[in-house]
C-alpha cells in the first residue's frame, strides 16, 4: 500500500457499519464523520450534548435530522454509553471524539462493557509521507507506556495482523532502538535481539522481524548500506516498533507537524476497532482512520 486513500476503497467494498462516537461535540470529528457517511462507509451515532453536536453538525455540513444522538451528562458518562453501545451491536466501529484517551479507554476497558478480547491492546498508527516510498505502519505511540518484552510481542502480533486484513501475507517488523547493536545497558537493544529470536524460532508469526535498528536504517535503505548491515527489513520496514511511549508519542507528531505526513490510527486487540486519533489531528485524518478501521 502506498496512499491512506486505497483503506477508503478497502472499506468501501464491505459495506456500511456503525460508528458510535463518544463526546461527539466536535468540528474536525464531525467533518470526518461526514466524509466517511458520504462516502458510504458508516452509520454514525452521536454521544454526548446533545445540543453542542447539532451546532458544530450544523457548521460542518452534517445533517443529523435522523441520526441518532445519545444524550450524556459529562464525559465520562458519554464514553462508558458508547462503549455499553458497542458491546451491544455486531460489527460496529467505536470512536474517540474532543475526550482524552485515558477516559476512553477507562471505558474500553471496564469489564462490564465487554470489549476485551482477552489480547493486549495496542495503538497503531499508518502513515503517508512523502519520504518514504509506501505507507508505514508505527506502534505503540499512544497507549503501552513502557512495555516489556512480552507485551512487545504481543503488540507486533496486533500490528502484522492488521496487515495481514489489509492484505499484505508479510510485513517486516523494526525494532527501533538508538543504535544498531546490542548493548546490555540499553533495554530497547536486548528487547531487540529477543525478538529477532522469537521471530526466527515461529514464537512471532507472520512477519519479518530486525532490529536494534536505528530509524535511519529502518527507512533507508542507503544508510543501511552505508552502516554495513544486511537486512530484508532494514530500508523497507512496514512496521517500526517503538521502545516505549515517549520516543513513538514524538515520532508520531514529528511525521505529522514537521515531516508533512498523513495518519490514520486506532487501537487493536479490543472485540471492536476502536478509532483513536490525537485531539490535534485534521478532520481528514479523522476520516482515514475511520476508513482503516471500517477496511479491517
Amino acid at each position: 500500500m502506498k496512499r491512506l486513500d486505497e483503506l477508503v476503497g478497502m472499506a468501501a467494498l464491505k459495506g456500511r457499519r456503525a460508528l458510535i462516537v463518544a463526546v461527539a461535540q466536535d468540528k474536525e470529528v464531525l467533518l470526518a464523520v461526514k466524509a466517511a457517511s458520504d462516502a458510504g462507509l458508516i452509520e454514525p451515532l452521536l454521544v454526548g450534548d446533545p445540543d453542542g453536536i447539532r451546532m458544530l453538525a450544523n457548521e460542518s455540513g452534517l445533517d443529523v435530522t435522523n441520526l441518532e444522538i445519545i444524550a450524556a451528562t459529562d464525559n465520562q458518562h458519554a464514553c462508558n454509553l458508547a462503549a455499553g453501545m458497542a458491546k451491544d451491536r455486531k460489527d460496529c466501529i467505536l470512536m474517540k471524539g474532543l475526550v482524552s484517551t485515558g477516559m476512553l479507554m477507562r471505558a474500553v476497558l471496564d469489564k462490564g462493557n465487554g470489549l476485551m478480547s482477552g489480547s493486549l491492546l495496542s495503538h497503531i498508527a499508518f502513515f503517508e509521507t512523502p519520504y518514504y516510498h509506501k505507507l508505514i505502519c508505527l506502534t505503540d505511540a499512544a497507549l503501552n507506556i513502557s512495555p516489556d518484552l512480552q507485551e512487545k510481542a504481543g503488540i507486533i502480533n496486533n500490528a502484522v495482523s492488521a496487515f495481514h486484513r489489509l492484505g499484505v501475507a508479510l510485513p517486516k517488523v523494526a525494532i527501533l532502538a538508538a543504535v544498531e547493536t546490542v548493548n546490555p545497558k540499553m533495554e530497547a537493544t536486548t528487547h531487540a535481539a529477543l525478538l529477532v529470536a522469537m521471530q526466527r524460532r515461529n514464537q512471532i508469526k507472520g512477519c519479518l522481524v530486525d532490529g536494534p535498528l536505528a530509524l535511519d536504517n529502518a527507512i533507508s535503505a542507503e544508510a543501511a548500506h552505508h552502516k554495513g548491515i544486511d537486512s530484508e527489513v532494514a530500508g523497507d520496514a512496514d512496521i517500526l516498533l517503538a521502545p516505549e511511549i515517549t520516543s513513538g508519542n514524538i515520532l508520531y507528531k514529528s511525521l505529522i507537524f514537521l515531516g508533512g505526513a498523513v495518519t490514520a490510527a486506532m487501537i487493536v486487540g479490543a472485540s471492536v476497532p476502536v478509532v483513536l486519533t490525537s485531539r490535534s489531528d485534521s478532520d481528514k485524518s479523522k476520516f482515514l482512520s475511520i476508513a482503516l478501521a471500517a477496511a479491517m
